[in-house]
């Protein structure tokens, strides 16, 4: 990624732009796949089903953060449900703005709204029992995620994870030059998580999704 790291500024600047433009509906978080939101939630919930509950070594339901949340999609139908607070962080606030309507009555739920970039995001330390990143690691670089991964670290609860959704390229580091983001290969998601000093408790593949998008995986991380 050295032609980003050279050209950070417009590489966030032109994101930020790119989404702006975008509708603040489900079809506009999605990229225009509206239809395999439920897809998508529902293979979550079974992911994120296997670490909650009570007992040595799960994950407490208390509070999540939704990074990247957009209008809150994965918080109305994933996080809100599972957990008793969320809290949202988008560098749209256009987004954030439509995320109270579009969540209802739940919203009572949200703790905070940040309208922010992930590469200057800090969560608070020691406030979250999952950190959920999906669809967003793209927009930050290598460095960039790294720091952010660790600073997430730092803000889990006892046996809280992060946990990255994201699509991952066949091989190497692919950019998207119309939303200012790139898309990398599995390895390279493995070995910047290992220098953020990580480890991957699971992954799975997402399944059924088109044939004609990138492969979806699913780390959590401690």
């Amino acid at each position: 990624m050295g032609d980003i790291a050279e050209n950070k500024g417009s590489f966030y600047s032109n994101a930020e732009v790119y989404w702006k433009e975008v509708p603040p509906t489900v079809d506009g978080m999605l990229g225009g796949y509206g239809s395999i939101s439920n897809i998508d939630i529902n293979g979550s919930k079974a992911f994120l089903q296997k670490f909650l509950g009570e007992g040595e070594g799960k994950t407490s339901p208390g509070c999540a953060l939704d990074c990247g949340a957009g209008i809150g999609r994965i918080s109305k139908r994933l996080l809100l449900p599972l957990f008793k607070t969320v809290d949202l962080v988008d560098v749209t606030q256009e987004f954030l703005d439509k995320a109270k309507p579009y969540l209802g009555d739940d919203s009572k739920r949200v703790g905070h709204y940040f309208c922010s970039g992930l590469q200057e995001f800090v969560p608070e330390s020691g406030r979250y029992d999952v950190i959920w990143i999906q669809w967003v690691i793209g927009h930050l670089t290598d460095d960039h995620l790294v720091d952010f991964l660790r600073r997430c670290q730092k803000a889990l609860r006892p046996n809280g994870l992060v946990v990255i959704k994201d699509n991952v390229s066949y091989e190497g580091v692919v950019p998207d030059d119309v939303d200012s983001s790139v898309c990398r290969d599995l390895e390279i998601v493995h070995r910047l998580v290992a220098r953020a000093g990580l480890q991957i408790m699971h992954e799975e593949q997402q399944a059924d999704f088109p044939k004609e998008i990138y492969q979806v995986h699913t780390l959590a991380l401690r």
